[in-house]
């Protein structure tokens, strides 16, 4: 049973073959492969939904074929639809709206707020796609601009279905393990770094619904904890959106415009039953769950043995007191510059880094790579051309390190690092002396 209001018959037919309800007469069509239309045989995958008096298509695509951007466009000219949802979130539908929106951007508000590692995961994952349709010669997401466009231009509403990019994220740092989040890391520099090129053929046969199936069946089976946040709690998310929206307008006849992997997971979502009201459902599916109390715990249990350790080196005599001291200093201010360093950053920068470092990881509630980035910052602004080449630069290695605003993040994340391992070297340094 749906929540109240939706049509407690939802069907779906193979091959586009219509089936009566017994209750109704709706005709509810879906095919896993091909969807069949007045032009012959479509390769993107569709299915259609019936929600009360609503009907709702859905078109699987790939976010970087430019057959998917036609078909979609194909679909909007037959003027048959009253509504068009589209796959994104507000601030990736503002992306595409406003390309200008990267250059209005705090970079240091987004660092003080920590959410500098996001900024820079979400520039990783927007990398691999952006190279992949430069190879196809066309703008990345182009099926989604062409749905705003042209729902625009028809003076349609542009429903956004899916979940913030950033929640997504969070969730799914949260849902693995502390030791497995270093693979997460190595994927999102693996995806800039890789210099693999993507054919054609490659992405119009992601678009295939059974071959996706069975390839997300083989990601939810190895990384399950990834599968999760990443694919079915945004099929969920998104059904749960279309269904508020029917709730609050019912528009009679609605595109969704989703990713081809979704279409199978939102399917089997729609078909299942469910009493949660769709506010409910959304809600809980925003919810970023809050760390482990021993994550907030073992910064201050570090402090408070490194501040022992110098006290008892004091008590035993004052050399050995001071040589604690500056192991301390020498091991993590000179770890937190290296990270500096590494990213490029300017010289004081690194001195910065070198200074901070002793002082902020005595102090867990400010970072040595908050301190660093905001130096970068004031001695390297980043300029309006900095944010305009953002999705070209991030897909070379090089790029990372030539733009000043991705170079901040790089400073920011590579001098927060060194300085945590250079807490933990200088700490088992500290005890080593003391023990010995």
């Amino acid at each position: 049973m749906f929540h109240p209001g939706y049509s407690k018959n939802i069907n779906f037919a193979k091959n586009n073959v219509t089936k009566e309800n017994e209750e109704n007469t709706t005709a509810v069509l879906a095919d896993d492969d091909v969807a069949q239309t007045e032009n012959g045989p479509s390769p993107e995958p569709m299915a259609t939904v019936i929600l009360g008096d609503s009907r709702i298509t859905l078109l699987g695509t790939a976010h970087v074929s430019q057959s998917s951007a036609d078909k979609v466009r194909e679909l909007l000219a037959t003027g048959e639809y009253d509504a068009v949802a589209v796959e994104l979130c507000p601030s990736r539908y503002n992306a595409i709206v406003d390309p200008d929106a990267l250059a209005k951007m705090d970079l240091f508000q987004v660092i003080r707020e920590g959410k500098a590692s996001m900024v820079a995961a979400s520039l990783a994952l927007g990398a691999f796609q952006q190279r992949a349709a430069e190879q196809m010669g066309i703008q990345p997401g182009a099926e989604m601009r062409v749905a705003i466009e042209d729902a625009k231009q028809a003076k349609l509403p542009v429903l956004l279905i899916d979940r913030e990019v950033g929640i997504t994220l969070k969730r799914i740092y949260r849902n693995v393990p502390w030791w497995q989040r270093f693979n997460l890391i190595a994927g999102l520099l693996g995806s800039v770094v890789t210099k693999e090129k993507v054919s054609e053929e490659e992405i119009e046969r992601l678009k295939e619904g059974d071959i996706l199936e069975s390839t997300f069946a083989q990601f939810a089976e190895e990384e399950k904890a990834l599968f999760k946040p990443l694919i079915d709690e945004r099929d969920r998310y998104m059904v749960a959106r279309l269904r508020q929206e029917i709730e609050k307008h019912p528009h009679g006849n609605v595109l969704a415009v989703v990713g081809a992997g979704h279409l199978a997971g939102m399917r089997r979502y729609f078909e299942q039953a469910t009493e949660k009201p769709p506010a409910e459902e959304i809600a809980e599916l925003e919810h970023v769950p809050p760390g482990g109390r021993w994550g907030k715990r073992i910064p201050w249990l570090i402090v408070l043995l490194i501040l022992t350790g110098f006290a008892v080196g004091f008590s035993r005599s004052p050399e050995l007191g001071w040589q604690l001291v500056l192991d301390w200093v020498l091991i993590n201010g000179g770890l937190s510059a290296l990270g500096a360093f590494i990213a490029g950053g300017h010289p004081l920068t690194v001195l910065g880094a070198f200074v901070a470092a002793p002082l902020t990881s005595l102090n867990p509630a400010v970072g040595a790579g908050m301190v660093a980035a905001a130096i970068e910052v004031y001695f390297r602004k980043p300029k309006v051309s900095d944010f305009g080449r953002l999705r070209t630069d991030t897909t070379t290695l090089k790029g990372w390190w030539r733009n000043r605003v991705t170079r901040v993040l790089l400073v920011f994340l590579f001098s927060t690092l060194g300085s945590a391992i250079g807490t933990y070297v200088a700490g088992f340094r500290i005890f080593e002396r003391l023990s010995g």
